[in-house]
């Protein structure tokens, strides 16, 4: 298993390392997706846990509260990102008004 672990780090590495700049943006978006089901994941197995299995419960817990912090920053950068695609309201007023 970890064997399988190092090397889908380095395909990772190798796969985000040449996508350009600019595409970095809607990959992000589509990875909230991949984090959604990482932490039903992490709740599932915490669920499964037993109970005096802390080891288990602490990466679970990790896992959902990491995994959370990752879906809200990519929400927050995709926000952020389609709000440069609008327009300026006060811009568009402006630009009438001078003609």
């Amino acid at each position: 298993m970890i064997y399988i672990v190092i090397l889908m780090v380095f395909v990772g590495i190798e796969v985000i390392g040449r996508v350009p700049a600019v595409l970095h943006t809607p990959l992000m978006s589509g990875a909230n997706a991949i984090h959604g089901v990482v932490i039903i994941g992490a709740i599932i197995v915490m669920g499964q846990a037993a109970k005096d299995n802390y080891p288990a419960l602490v990466l679970g817990f990790l896992a959902v509260i990491l995994g959370t912090l990752n879906v809200v920053g990519g929400f927050v950068v995709t926000d952020r990102m389609l709000e440069m695609f609008k327009g300026n309201k006060n811009s568009k007023n402006q630009k009438t008004r001078t003609k």
